[in-house]
């Protein structure tokens, strides 16, 4: 008999009236928001303007959401285009099923083309958005929750995952890993490292977004190989292990390859955004030296007024004082000419 272990929805969906709430939904676009929402700090701190990250991420979150739900689709196929397969099934997102492969892939190109077209580096927009994608995968991890999918091997642990039976889909009640879990938690590691490692390293060009995939990847190789959903196998291995390690590998020596290339971190993040820092600035500074310099204007104006009754002492003096200096000066001028 468990005693102890985590409760699965008795359902992921809630109607109001007509309209499907979907837990697997909501769980995905809170993620998206948490991402934007930190990589929107993390940009303004690296010199970029406040809402650069959310006018990108209009391209960046459709491309991966595609990317996600391609890579699904073409590497588990068989529910929609094996025997007895429905291809229409292929569209329905909110049942579940988008991998991070494709969704991170693609959604790059899609912060590709918003980079370009803000002109800014495609490597540093990455860097700072980095941390905030490993929050919002450990939220959008919680929808497998809502789903009961992706879980582990049986187990009795505290922890363990309660699974409901379901003879139409095939699912076999129990208490399994709750593998979703374990990687929510790590993801929420990867985010806390990247960002330590990106304060204490000043990582650029790309690397706190390496490092954020290298550990990512090398948590997802051990979560992967405790899930006992049908997956395909290459060399005894399932492939989302093969596609991790291969990602780890990637990483860790594009970071080692750039840090010799192109070491330090990008000076200029976003053109134009530290102009226009210099320019607010700026301006709060001219008002200031300008109400100082009136202030100066005002105060001297009585040294004026103090000097007038010595200016108008005897004619007969002045013009001595100043016939004296005319000659005075005139014998400078010659004696320097002749210097020269």
């Amino acid at each position: 008999m468990d005693l102890a272990f985590i409760p699965s929805p008795s359902t992921g969906v809630v109607h109001l009236g007509p309209i499907p709430l979907r837990g697997y939904a909501f769980c995905i676009i809170i993620g998206v928001f948490i991402g934007v929402w930190l990589g929107n700090k993390r940009w303004i701190q690296r010199g970029g303007r406040s809402g650069t990250v959310a006018d990108i991420a209009v391209w960046a979150v459709p491309f991966g959401l595609v990317g996600g739900r391609l890579y699904h689709v073409i590497t588990t196929y068989e529910p929609y285009f094996g025997e007895g397969g429905h291809p229409l099934n292929a569209f329905k997102v909110w049942e579940g099923g988008l991998g991070i492969w494709g969704a991170v892939a693609l959604g790059a190109v899609g912060a590709w083309i918003g980079c370009r077209r803000r002109g800014i580096p495609l490597p540093a927009y990455m860097d700072a958005l980095a941390p905030g994608l490993a929050l919002g995968q450990a939220i959008g991890r919680w929808g497998n929750w809502f789903n009961q999918e992706l879980y582990g091997r049986a187990t009795d642990l505290p922890w363990a995952l309660k699974i409901s039976d379901d003879p139409s889909i095939g699912r076999v009640g129990g208490t399994y890993h709750p593998t979703f879990l374990y990687e929510s938690l790590w993801c929420i590691g990867v985010a806390l490292l990247v960002i330590w490692a990106d304060k204490r390293f000043k990582l650029g060009h790309g690397r706190a977004f390496a490092l954020y995939v290298a550990s990512y990847c090398a948590g997802r190789a051990w979560i992967e190989y405790m899930r006992v959903d049908e997956a395909h196998h290459i060399l005894g291995l399932r492939l989302n292990v093969w596609t991790a390690l291969i990602g780890l590998v990637v990483s860790v020596v594009y970071i080692v390859v750039s840090a010799k290339k192109i070491p330090g971190r990008e000076e200029v993040v976003e053109p134009g955004a530290l102009e226009a820092a210099a320019d607010d600035t700026g301006t709060g500074k001219s008002g200031a030296e300008s109400k100082k310099g009136d202030a100066g204007t005002t105060k001297a104006a009585p040294k004026t007024v103090k000097g007038a009754p010595k200016a108008a002492g005897s004619g007969e003096e002045s013009v001595a004082d100043g016939a004296a200096k005319l000659t005075k000066d005139a014998g400078s001028g010659s004696r320097s000419g002749k210097d020269s």
